[in-house]
Order: C-alpha cells, then sequence, then structure tokens
C-alpha cells in the first residue's frame, strides 16, 4: 500500500498567505449521460438571428489556433469581430512551433481507440485534477477537428493506403496522434491563418497587428471591451464590444528559460485576473522531458525536441557514474540503464511528461546524467555540481528502419539539433533535459468556457479546463482548435443573445479608469530610472521560481521563495532601469510590463503550491510520495480546482474551490507500470 516518506505538518504554512472563500460550481453543463452534455447544451444555448449578429461584436485577444480559430469562425458566421495580436503577423503566434502532433479518436489503426479512451486518457493523464464534462467534450469533437484541418489543406502525413498516418504519443496504448512531420503547429496555424484571412478580406474580421492588451475593460459586471498600447507608436487607446475572448497562451515564460517564444507572457491574462477574474491552478506547470540541455548563462530560451521522438528514440543513461564522461558510442548495451523500459514495462519511452521528466532528474541527481558540468546552488544556500542531461538514442531505429526512414520522420527535428548542438543525431545520441513548456493553470472557465467576469470568454492554454495537472502530449493543438472552431462559437451565443449592450465611449467611468491604469503603470516604469536591467529581474524570478517551485517542491522551499519573491518585487519598482520612452517602438517598456506580472503571477503561483499538499501530475511535493518515489495525490482535501480570486495590491488573495467529482471515471491513484 502507498505510503508518505514524511508526516504531513500539523500546521498548515499556506493557512497564512491566502484568505478561504468559498466553493463554486459549474451551472452551465446539463445533467445526464456524459455523452449527451454537449448536444444537450447546443440545444438549450440561445441562438442569434444572422441579421443580428452584424449588430454585435467580439473582440478576440490573441491569433494562435484558439484565436485565430474562434475569430475565423464568428466571422464566417457574421459577428463584427475586432482581432488583437502583438506580432506584426497572426502566422507569428507560438502555436507555430508545436511540433509532434495532434490528438484525436480516429481510430484509424483499428488499435480499439474511441471517444471514451481518449477521455479516459486524458483524465488519467492529468492525475484526476480535471473536470469530467469538458474533457469529454474535447474528446468528442476531436475528430471534427481533423476534418476540419484536412478540408483546409492541412497535409497531413499518409500512409500507403492513403488514409491519414497516425503515431504514439505519452501517456497512451494508442497511435491516435495525426501529424505534419515535426511542423504540424504550422501547418495548423496556416489552415487557421488562411480561415481568418478569408474573413478579413471579407470585413467581418477587423485585424489589429502589433496591439498589447494591457487593460480589461468591465462596465455594469460585464466585460466590454480592452485597452491597448500601440507597440510601434506607444498610443493607449480603448476598444469596446458586447463580448471579449481571450486566446493569448500560457505563462510558462514566468521561469525565464523555458520552450516558450520570448514574447509570450501573462499580461492578458493577469489583467483580468485583477479585474475579477479567477485564476485557476496556477501552480500546475508542465516540465517537458525532451529539450536541449541548458548551454551558457546568457542562454535566453529553450528548444523543444518533439514528443514524437519517443516513438523510435530510446532514453539511457550509463549504469555508472564514471561512465558519464565517455563517448556514449563506447558504452556497450550491457552498460547502460534506459530507465523508463526498466520501471514501467508497460509504457516504456511513452510514459507521460511529468513522470518522464521526474525519472530524469532522478537520474541526473543520483550522479548519473551526461553533458558538461552545471554548478547549482540548492535551496541551503550551498552550491553541487551535476550533469543535466540523459541520452535520446536513435542507433536502434535507424539499424531497424534505416536512415532514409528515420529522416523521414524527424529529418526536420534532427536538422535543428545539429544547427544548435553541434553534434550529428545520426551518429551520436542526442543530450536532453527536462524544461518548462506548457500551463495547465489559467484563467478558471465554466463549461461554456465563460470566466467569473460574464461577457469574458477564455479559450486554449489560457484557460484551465482540460488538462488537470499534466497535459498529455499533442492535445494542445486539439483543445486550442476545439476552443476556437466548435465549443466557443457554440456557446458564447448564448451570451450574445442578450445583446447588444449599452454603448461605451472614452468618458464612461470605467473607460476611464483602465486607461488612467495603463497610462499610469506605463508612466511609474518609465520614471524608476533604476540601475538594473528588466531581463537580470526577469532571469533571477526565473531562477527562484525553478528552484523552488519547479520541478520537485516542498513547504519549506516555497514558503522562501515567496519571501523572495516579494523582496524582488520591492527591489524591481525602486531600481529597474526602462530605458526611452513611450512614444516610439520600445521593447524595454514592454518586457517591463510583463515581467511586472509574471512577479505577481510568481507569488500565487508558489502559494498555490504551498497550498496543496499532494503531489499529482505535474505539482510533485517531496513531503508527499510513495515508497517508490511516485507522485501520491491526497483526494480526500485535495480533490477540488483552486480558483483563486484578486483583492487588491499587497492583500491575501481568497481561494475559491470547485469540487472534482467523478462520476463516469474511476477515481484512483496513475499507474503507467
Amino acid at each position: 500500500m502507498a505510503v508518505t516518506k514524511e508526516k504531513p505538518q500539523s500546521v498548515d504554512p499556506a493557512a497564512a498567505f491566502f484568505t478561504p472563500g468559498s466553493d463554486i460550481h459549474d451551472t452551465k453543463a446539463p445533467a445526464g449521460p456524459i455523452e449527451k452534455k454537449w448536444p444537450a447544451r447546443q440545444f438549450t444555448a440561445k441562438l442569434v438571428n444572422p441579421a443580428n449578429r452584424r449588430k454585435l461584436t467580439v473582440i478576440i485577444v490573441g491569433t494562435g489556433l484558439a484565436g485565430g480559430a474562434a475569430a475565423a469562425t464568428l466571422g464566417e458566421a457574421g459577428y463584427n469581430v475586432e482581432n488583437f495580436c502583438y506580432q506584426d503577423s497572426p502566422r507569428r503566434a507560438h502555436s507555430i512551433a508545436a511540433q509532434g502532433g495532434i490528438n484525436a479518436a480516429k481510430n484509424y489503426r483499428n488499435d480499439n481507440d474511441s471517444v471514451y479512451r481518449l477521455f479516459y486518457d486524458t483524465v488519467k493523464g492529468g492525475d484526476y485534477r480535471a473536470r469530467e464534462t469538458n474533457v469529454y467534450r474535447l474528446a468528442e469533437v476531436s475528430g471534427n477537428i481533423i476534418d476540419q484541418c484536412v478540408a483546409q489543406g492541412v497535409p497531413f502525413a499518409r500512409e500507403y493506403g492513403g488514409l491519414l498516418d497516425t503515431r504514439s504519443f505519452g501517456g497512451v496504448q494508442v497511435q491516435r496522434t495525426f501529424y505534419a512531420r515535426g511542423q504540424t503547429g504550422q501547418q495548423l496555424l496556416i489552415g487557421a491563418y488562411q480561415a481568418l484571412e478569408r474573413q478579413v478580406n471579407a470585413g467581418t474580421v477587423k485585424m489589429h497587428t502589433r496591439h498589447e492588451m494591457v487593460e480589461l475593460i468591465v462596465h455594469d459586471g460585464r466585460a466590454r471591451g480592452i485597452i491597448t498600447r500601440d507597440m510601434v507608436t506607444g498610443e493607449i487607446e480603448p476598444w469596446y464590444a458586447d463580448a471579449v475572448v481571450l486566446a493569448t497562451g500560457g505563462y510558462g515564460n514566468v521561469f525565464f528559460l523555458s520552450t516558450n517564444a520570448m514574447g509570450c507572457n501573462v499580461t492578458a491574462t493577469w489583467r483580468a485576473h485583477r479585474k475579477g477574474a479567477y485564476f485557476a491552478n496556477p501552480c500546475f506547470t508542465q516540465i517537458h522531458p525532451t529539450c536541449i540541455p541548458v548551454h551558457g548563462d546568457t542562454q535566453s530560451k529553450l528548444t523543444l525536441m518533439s514528443e514524437s521522438l519517443r516513438n523510435d528514440g530510446r532514453i539511457w543513461v550509463p549504469k555508472r557514474a564514471e561512465d558519464c564522461t565517455k563517448d556514449p558510442r563506447q558504452i556497450p548495451e550491457s552498460d547502460r540503464d534506459y530507465y523508463l523500459e526498466r520501471i514501467y514495462p508497460a509504457f516504456g519511452n511513452l510514459v507521460p511528461r511529468d513522470i518522464a521528466s521526474r525519472q530524469a532528474k532522478n537520474m541526473c541527481d543520483e550522479g548519473r546524467g551526461v553533458g558538461p558540468l552545471v554548478t547549482e546552488v540548492t535551496q541551503d544556500g550551498t552550491t553541487q555540481q551535476r550533469r543535466r542531461g540523459v541520452y535520446l538514442d536513435f542507433a536502434e531505429a535507424i539499424g531497424r528502419l534505416g536512415r532514409k526512414a528515420v529522416e523521414a520522420k524527424y529529418g526536420n527535428l534532427f536538422d535543428m539539433y545539429q544547427q544548435i548542438t553541434g553534434e550529428n543525431p545520426y551518429e551520436t545520441p542526442m543530450r536532453i533535459y527536462p524544461a518548462v513548456h506548457y500551463t495547465m493553470g489559467g484563467l478558471w472557465v465554466d463549461y461554456d468556457l465563460e470566466s467569473s467576469i460574464p461577457g469574458l470568454y477564455v479559450c486554449g492554454e489560457a484557460n484551465f479546463s482540460d488538462h488537470g495537472a499534466n497535459r498529455l502530449g499533442a492535445s494542445a493543438l486539439m483543445q486550442g482548435l476545439a476552443d476556437g472552431y466548435f465549443v466557443l462559437p457554440n456557446t458564447i451565443n448564448d451570451y450574445l443573445s442578450g445583446g447588444p449592450f449599452e454603448k461605451m465611449s472614452d468618458s464612461t467611468p470605467e473607460v476611464a479608469a483602465a486607461l488612467g491604469e495603463a497610462k499610469g503603470r506605463v508612466e511609474r516604469l518609465l520614471s524608476v530610472q533604476g540601475s538594473r536591467s528588466v531581463d537580470s529581474f526577469h532571469k533571477e524570478l526565473g531562477a527562484i521560481m525553478w528552484e523552488y517551485c519547479g520541478m520537485e517542491r516542498t513547504a519549506e522551499g516555497l514558503q522562501i521563495a515567496i519571501g523572495k519573491i516579494r523582496q524582488l518585487r520591492e527591489d524591481y519598482w525602486n531600481d529597474v532601469l526602462v530605458t526611452g520612452v513611450n512614444e516610439d517602438f520600445n521593447q524595454a517598456l514592454e518586457r517591463a510590463g510583463r515581467v511586472a506580472d509574471f512577479m505577481e503571477l510568481a507569488e500565487l503561483m508558489c502559494i498555490d503550491a504551498l497550498n496543496r499538499r499532494e503531489s499529482c501530475g505535474g505539482h510533485f511535493r517531496r513531503e508527499s510520495q510513495t515508497e517508490d518515489g511516485e507522485a501520491l495525490r491526497n483526494d480526500d482535501e485535495f480533490a477540488y480546482v483552486a480558483a483563486w480570486e484578486f483583492t487588491g495590491d499587497g492583500q491575501k488573495p481568497i481561494l475559491h474551490k470547485e469540487p472534482l467529482v467523478y462520476e463516469f471515471i474511476e477515481l484512483k491513484q496513475r499507474s503507467y507500470k
């Protein structure tokens, strides 16, 4: 029977950092069998007739898979859509960086896949911390996504008979991942972009590039618009609508080093949080096991190696520490530890990401990591040297399939690895190590994807709804397109049927206040004129988060982190140097606002992690593990969504709990052995 290695603390240290609130519930999902809930909701949701849609305006922030798909679909339906992104083109949204594939329950392999199995795998993969209703709907519409994308011309790989090809991803025992080599995100985004540009040409969508959302406008309790800063001219201006949709991605860059694009940030969702939108499960961040290791102190981001590589690549470390400096090709099979295959024989190298990441860390902590020595500062202030890398080896696959077959599957990924590292992965095993990748936490939404602010909807990675404590590989693209193409366009009608709402103007008190907040924030950042760059603060914040709220967390460490973050935030507002002026192209100012929001988010992440006295998915508390080192949940106390309410600067957040009730899946400890 699983037992904890350490006794839980008698006094909850998290209690000092927040105020208990009330339970909340999703009231939008209909009662009845789970397979009938989505059709029932589609039928009961109110409609807007085509003529009236022309009178309604929707603001969509973000042009990735979720935002671009939503804008194209709502534009096609006849709504007036104002679409915003901070990039110079919608095609530069971070969705383009996704590599390995997109899940769907098509069962083309005839391997007993089904909607229910995709639903079950996703809930189990998320360690039973996701809402059943949302996940089942995601699985239910997954097949439609593939049909939609094929119709748009997405060049999915095909097998000899002409059917779309699929491959395996972690945490499942069927092959349900559709792909376009290692460029799946790019191809899907181009499909959504074409649909979006069609509506731009038709006049239903107006595109606003190089505009960053810096405030949310809430009037009469409803989301009615946003404040943006023109990133070229510095102009700060309001935009009004009958509803607002945020599709702005995740907040992994709070760690500074991550696989996210440098521009990815939390500002849009954090500004909404400060206006009343609950932030759910912020501590649930995903560490991806197959990334190129950190190679220097001046590095600004990390590069992902697709999880698809684990289909044919085998992960190993030397059995003996003294072999770690040897050329891996000189280490015989008998001296290699294929540790995932050894520990998890049922899933092997295709265990979920959180498990593969922790085991890679464990191997390196044992002194069996590979690559250069890295000096680390530990939580007790001492330093240690470790090799932070494991091997991902394709020698067996090349021998079995031939080099040409491996090139056809993974060639662009191998080329990218060689360009970055200078090593040829066809001849020498890749070196990989876990890195921050995706965030399962996000703004709380109900079944309709509506936040706790009426009229504010949240899609894709920006919401919390589908992945629990760990996202299965190839499910991010699935959720983004499901939300954008199929879910939001059906549910937002219910809200918009009550519009058009009262006209807004710059003189509306809430608009004037939001404009004042946005302008005052810019003026404050520019006026500090300290001695430290924005990036130096961001890098220090990232080091704190990685050490104390990264792959392993403890009560003591999280309390230390909260103190360090508070001190760093105080130093930031007293000593940051933001050069230039607002009325110009000013990237230092852009980063300054984003890092200020990251600092506030970081504290909430640590409070959330401190409160959750269990291990689940990507949240691993050292105090809560089984005898063999696996994550140990505490379902009696923590089977809930933690939804945090902002109460003001310097004030304790309020914790609201949404109980997670499992009617259609048995709640049990995960096992991939």
